[in-house]
């Protein structure tokens, strides 16, 4: 008997040092100490995301057998854990994808509004928006798209959900060391949490989070443990709909288990068009991404950009006159496709955007209030994932909360943040969301409807072969930043690292401004100034991530402006 139980012992021990060997986490990827990779070439493969420990899972499960869609699915998983502020299971976002084949994949799990979501629910009994009531806490959630979207995904990928979801699970049963920037993120949000939660969350502790502290998420864990071991019914059934339902029903939410059970991702028809020989693939409605880039691309080509320069007077009056009038458009045309019959191949076509620009003058510029959508008969806390495998699959992946921390609102006894997707809604035809989009009829806020999203996943292909994968986060300022990321490198033959990271502009119609970081050229804004422009200095806009094959070589670039890093080999 004695020897039995000795044996039986060593058996056990024996399959927990095999189970150790075979976890990523603690092998392959330190959560206790990790380094941040801006810029890199890699001869195979690479990932860029928001933090280093997610890239550097994705690469982990590229060695091991997998490709871009199984490291896209276990990077959006560990985003979840290491990075709660946008990455997330209980938002949503786009997949846009090209097999090694050929094929494309535009994958939408976007948030959708619940079934008892009605078109005046954020206005008082005078019809005026009631402040933050979109914004922060239960009632700003939409049903929640991002675990239908993985599973989704995964028809395309290699390997067993479960060994995609366990890093997860260990970094958020075991913990991680947070970054200076992610303590000084939590400790600013602090009373958020504390004011829009019902129950204790991990976020929230007596002292300071301070750069290294150890952040574990037990309830996190059990969830994801629930949904390793259900299938996305581990998240839209049973125990997690549960939770997700009393947390509702605690804070006057909508969310209901009808609304989770119902929740599908759904294939779309991407956006494809040419740019000076290049094709550019970009993701279609209910995202304002895909077609606002075609929009401003098709408007600029006709002018021979490389002459003019980067960040000339000349380049950027021109970029900034199309930001102006494709902004002007989606105010009027885009929302959700299967509510809203939006004319996407008007908005397009060479002839509609020569007819945008004819009203263009290089000398002065000109005013939103006179530049209205075209005549036609017919957050910032997001994140991106750019992924390319040996194989030459493409992988870009914009997932989001909308604000930071979504609502500010954790589920009691799951672990997760809820979006507050809610606000991409027009709550009003004519009144700015937080970003300042303002929007109307095609973006009015209907139950079980898609809200217009900004997220811009794209690919851009060279005489048909893989050339780059670029998106970011960022709100309204997303289509432009992949614009004049793409121009960057296509226009004034920028390295990947260079288009990321030189100082970035936006202009959406109205306000009637040009945002700037503060890196901008001085005596660019000086000569526009003097021709009518207003300018507005910000923080950073954006965090792009871009992948550009160079010469047989994959050029990997994470934005300066966080704590992004690439991964490859």
């Amino acid at each position: 008997m004695k020897s039995s139980v000795c044996f039986l012992l060593l058996l056990f021990s024996f399959t927990s040092v095999l189970a150790q060997q075979k976890s990523i986490i603690g092998n392959e990827v330190n959560p206790f100490f990790y380094s941040i990779t801006k810029s890199k070439v890699y001869s195979k493969a690479a990932v860029v995301c928001a933090h280093p420990l997610a890239s550097e899972i994705g690469v982990a499960i590229m060695k091991r057998g997998g490709n871009a869609f199984d490291a896209g699915i276990a990077v959006n998983f560990a985003l979840a854990v290491v990075y709660p502020g946008a990455g997330n299971i209980g938002g949503g976002g786009f997949l846009m994808a090209r097999q090694s084949d050929g094929r494309l994949i535009a994958l939408d799990y976007r948030e959708k509004a619940p079934a008892k979501a009605s078109r005046n629910m954020y206005l008082d009994s005078a019809g005026n928006v009631i402040p933050d009531l979109s914004i922060n806490g239960h009632l700003s959630a939409g049903v929640p798209g991002t675990v239908a979207g993985l599973f989704a995904m995964h028809q395309y990928a290699k390997l067993p959900m479960k060994e995609l979801i366990q890093p997860a699970i260990d970094l958020a049963q075991r913990g991680f060391a947070i970054t200076e920037a992610e303590a000084g993120s939590l400790n600013h949000t602090k009373q958020d949490f504390i004011q829009f939660n019902t129950r204790p969350t991990a976020f929230v502790k007596d002292s300071l989070w301070k750069a290294g502290d150890t952040l574990v998420q037990p309830e996190l864990a059990q969830t994801l443990m629930r949904i390793r071991d259900s299938g996305a019914a581990g998240f839209y059934e049973g125990e997690t709909a549960r939770l997700i339902v009393e947390e509702m029903q605690r804070g006057n939410g909508l969310v209901d288990y009808t609304d989770l059970k119902n929740y599908q991702a759904m294939e779309r028809k991407s956006i494809q068009f040419n740019y000076r020989g290049y094709t550019i693939v970009s993701f279609p409605p209910p995202s304002s991404g895909g077609l606002l880039l075609a929009e401003m691309l098709g408007m600029i080509e006709s002018f021979p950009m490389h002459e003019y320069g980067f960040e000339t007077v000349r380049s950027t009056q021109l970029m900034i006159e199309a930001e102006r009038r494709a902004y002007a458009d989606r105010a009027t045309y885009m929302g959700d496709p299967d509510f809203w019959k939006v004319p996407v191949k008007t908005l397009i076509s060479k002839a509609y955007l020569q007819q945008r620009m004819k009203d263009y003058d290089s000398l002065r510029a000109s005013k939103s209030e006179n530049i209205a959508a075209g005549v036609i008969h017919e957050s910032e806390e997001t994140t991106h994932i750019s992924i390319m495998d040996k194989d030459g699959n493409m992988v870009a992946i914009t997932t989001t909360l909308n604000n930071s921390y979504g609502s500010k609102t954790v589920v009691g006894g799951a672990g997760f943040l809820l979006n507050d997707e809610m606000d991409d809604f027009s709550s009003k035809p004519g009144v700015p969301n937080m970003y300042g989009a303002v929007g109307g009829e095609a973006n009015a806020i209907a139950p079980g409807k898609r809200m217009l999203s900004s997220m811009t996943p794209t690919l851009v292909l060279k005489n048909n072969q893989p050339y780059v994968v670029v998106g970011t986060p960022g709100g309204t300022t997303i289509p432009t930043s992949v614009f004049q990321t793409i121009v960057d490198i296509i226009d004034f033959d920028m390295s990947a690292a260079q288009a990321v990271n030189n100082p970035k502009f936006h202009h959406q119609w109205l306000p009637d401004e040009v945002m700037i970081e503060p890196a901008f050229p001085v005596d660019t804004q000086k000569a526009l100034e003097g021709m009518g422009y207003t300018f507005a200095k910000r923080g950073a806009i954006g965090r792009t991530e871009v992948i550009k094959v160079n010469k047989g070589c994959i050029e990997a670039a994470a934005d300066v402006r966080g704590n992004d890093s690439a991964a490859g080999y």
